[in-house]
């Protein structure tokens, strides 16, 4: 029985054994997810354990020292910030060394008139990191004593314990942080693929409608599918940011490009596009390219194509002005009907950009012109 009882101490152990209490600070240590804490089981743990009149612990920020939170019998310097050159705290980070002080007026390196307030007669400061440290630990007492080997050695302990306590809430803080990115790029993801899986059930639908055979059906869908296709390429290598103005009309007339004797001038000032714009922007440029290879200035030898736009600045905010001008194709007449491709174009267009739209029939070619105040969708880059 007795045997028991005593192998139960061994393995619970003694709460007055100070290594029993210093497992415990550590184990307190391993367990905190932030600063504050780390500051509090510290000034706390540290105290009891050295039989400290004060601890303090001290945070490195750039070139200064801020004390950060601090358990002593009378207040000292918590909340306050000193240049690293001007306190203990500062030399012992510094130096990487502890630095034991029996009388605090007999050393140089303690600024006596800050000390002259307080209680503090001699101290241990220990770094937290004895390479780089980034913080310290500092004990004090308030009579002239020589701290002994067994409580440096502890405070040293807890520095270390406290500088694997500091690693870990960084790398809580970056696990944190990196999972709140994946829930947000999961909501993003799901986002964009409800948005594209409408846009092309919008797509389909409105294709089929207006196809006049299953042919010319697969024809348009594929054309619009691959437009929608090489809009979501572009965005992606931007990481699904702002989409320059001059690559989405690049991107879009790459496929149109190959038409002999083509005079093509694309010009305009940086404009940003946001993604859902850019989108629209890029299924516009193709509907207009399609319907000039099929019947405009793309689809003959020597045609010509002016794609240009300005910012009208008259006016604030500002405003965009989107110009698309065939010319030297066949003579253009009026559709009786708009089909899905001018409306996809007019309509989405002016919904999008809360502007006007609106494409020009005119006998020598087709034009289309836009004009969309500036907004976070539209903005100069």
């Amino acid at each position: 029985m007795l045997e028991a009882d005593a192998q139960r101490g061994m393995s619970e152990g003694d709460p007055k054994d100070p290594v029993f209490a210093l497992v415990e600070v550590i184990e307190a240590l391993s367990g905190a997810r932030s600063i504050g804490q780390i500051a509090e089981i510290v000034r706390t743990r540290a105290r009891l354990l050295s039989g400290a009149d004060g601890v303090t612990f001290v945070l490195r920020e750039g070139e200064d020292c801020v004390y950060l939170d601090e358990d002593a019998i009378a207040p000292l310097w918590k909340g306050l910030r000193f240049p690293m050159s001007a306190c203990i705290s500062g030399w012992a980070m510094l130096n990487g060394r502890t630095v034991v002080i029996p009388d605090i007026y007999a050393d140089p390196r303690i600024p006596h008139d800050a000390y002259r307030p307080t209680f503090v007669r001699s101290l241990v400061m220990t770094p937290v990191r004895p390479t780089e440290a980034i913080a310290a630990i500092g004990a004090y007492w308030s009579r002239q004593r020589e701290p002994t080997a067994e409580e440096v050695t502890l405070l040293q302990v807890i520095a270390r314990a406290t500088a694997t306590a500091l690693a870990n809430v960084q790398a809580y803080a970056s696990l944190h942080e990196t999972l709140a990115r994946r829930d947000l790029l999961a909501r993003e993801l799901d986002h964009r693929c409800k948005n594209t899986l409408a846009a092309v059930r919008s797509i389909a639908d409105q294709t089929l409608r207006r196809s006049a055979s299953p042919a010319h059906f697969v024809e348009a869908f594929n054309g619009r599918l691959g437009a929608l296709s090489r809009a979501h390429e572009l965005l992606t290598r931007g990481d699904w940011g702002p989409a320059g103005l001059a690559d989405v009309v690049g991107q879009a007339l790459t496929p149109f490009c190959g038409v002999g004797g083509l005079r093509l001038a694309v010009s305009g000032p940086q404009v940003g596009l946001a993604p859902e714009t850019a989108v629209a922007m890029h299924m516009t440029v193709h509907e207009l390219a399609v319907n000039a290879t099929k019947y405009g200035a793309l689809s003959v030898e020597g045609g010509r194509l002016d794609v240009n736009w300005e910012v009208d600045r008259r006016e604030a905010p500002g405003a965009l002005e989107f110009r698309w001008i065939e010319r030297g194709g066949p003579k253009v007449d009026a559709p009786a009907a708009r089909g899905f491709g001018s409306r996809l174009i007019e309509q989405g267009m002016a919904q999008e950009l809360g502007g006007e739209a609106q494409i020009l029939f005119d006998p020598e070619g087709v034009q289309f012109r836009l004009r969309a105040p500036l907004s976070p969708r539209v903005a100069l880059a």
